[in-house]
């Protein structure tokens, strides 16, 4: 009889261990997050379907219920991730996803959610990634966002949101990537994280000049993507001489003159540049040729004057790319650097205001 309680208590010890003990506040949010989202727009076989509330959802093993979209802490008893699968989830984002404190890792991209961005994401202290890319989420971006100080890549790219960017973006410390490309934001570009690798913020309607304290700091930076955007100015020789940059992509803007000091930049590793279709007048940039990492090289839709480098068509190390739709002349018509043709003398001449002489 001894030897069976013995059996009955180390059976139900296993049983007690093998049931997940997940915080209440993180399943009542899990409830709140899932009641959000419009139930025709779960499909059967989705992550989301298999969200059933009667089982534990950090309970192991998951073969019937929460069999993705959810991952929790090696103790089973927070919420750590919430990764939904591609398949057309619409709904809003309830403000009570606050509530899962432990959560490193939220992404719902690929779907169909709306509204805003909630303004109690600030609880969301440990978060590392924030993914909420091709959704239709509107609203201003919330100041609180930049209380995360745990987050290192932030994508909010291909929504509606609009607005300005956060005043205090720099606060992010630890942010490596920044990509909210193709939404309706307006306004400057305010200071920047000075650990950003990547910075990504094309479509937008972004104006002002390109101001050196924006990116005060930035030894990191390697990516920077602020094309088809309204900047203009003039783009200072500063600029070039971020030490780790290699793709810069500004076209589409209303850039009016760019400076490039001699050497072409302080660091070894441009390798593209595209600045066409702004409003760039002058002479061909000839220093950003002396960068012999560089690669590819677009200035065309541009109003540049005189005659390109011959060192921008040096045999071997030709850069791809295009000096085309210009008011250059004797670029060579052998070049693929010289297509397409550059704009008619009477284009150039009223863009110089009648003074231009070829």
């Amino acid at each position: 009889m001894l030897k069976i309680f013995h059996f009955l208590l180390l059976l139900l010890l296993h049983l007690l261990q093998a049931q997940a003990l997940t915080s209440p506040s993180d399943i009542s949010a899990l409830k709140a997050f899932h009641s959000s989202i419009k139930p025709r727009s779960i499909p059967s076989w989705s992550c989301l379907a298999s969200w059933d509330f009667a089982a534990d959802p950090c309970a192991a093993p998951q073969r019937t219920h929460f069999i993705c979209g959810v991952s929790c802490s090696p103790d089973a008893t927070r919420v750590t991730q919430i990764t939904l699968d591609p398949v057309g989830y619409s709904g809003q984002l309830t403000p009570l996803i606050s509530r899962l404190t432990q959560l490193t890792n939220l992404d719902l991209s690929d779907n169909y959610f709306f509204g805003p961005i909630p303004s109690s994401i600030y609880s969301l202290r440990k978060l590392q990634t924030l993914t909420l890319k091709s959704n239709s989420f509107s609203g201003s971006i919330p100041d609180s966002v930049t209380t995360l100080n745990s987050l290192e890549s932030l994508d909010l790219s291909h929504n509606s949101l609009s607005g300005n960017l956060p005043k205090k973006l720099n606060s992010l410390s630890s942010l490596r990537r920044l990509d909210l490309s193709y939404n309706k934001l307006t306004g400057f570009l305010p200071k920047l994280p000075s650990n950003l690798l990547e910075l990504a913020l094309r479509g937008n309607s972004l104006s002002g000049y390109l101001s050196k304290s924006s990116f005060d700091g930035l030894t990191q930076l390697e990516v920077v993507e602020l094309g088809a955007n309204s900047f203009s100015g003039t783009l200072g020789a500063w600029f070039f001489l971020l030490p780790s940059l290699q793709q810069v992509d500004l076209a589409n803007n209303s850039f009016a003159s760019v400076e490039i000091s001699k050497p072409a930049g302080g660091n070894s590793d441009l390798v593209a540049v595209n600045l066409g279709f702004n409003r760039i007048e002058g002479n061909v940039p000839a220093n950003l040729r002396q960068k012999k990492t560089l690669r590819r090289l677009f200035l065309d839709g541009n109003y540049l004057i005189g005659k390109p480098p011959a060192d921008f068509f040096a045999g071997d190390t030709e850069v791809s790319g295009s000096l085309g739709d210009n008011c250059l002349r004797g670029c060579p018509g052998n070049s693929q650097l010289c297509t397409p043709r550059q704009k008619s003398y009477a284009v150039c001449k009223q863009a110089y205001g009648g003074k231009l002489q070829f």
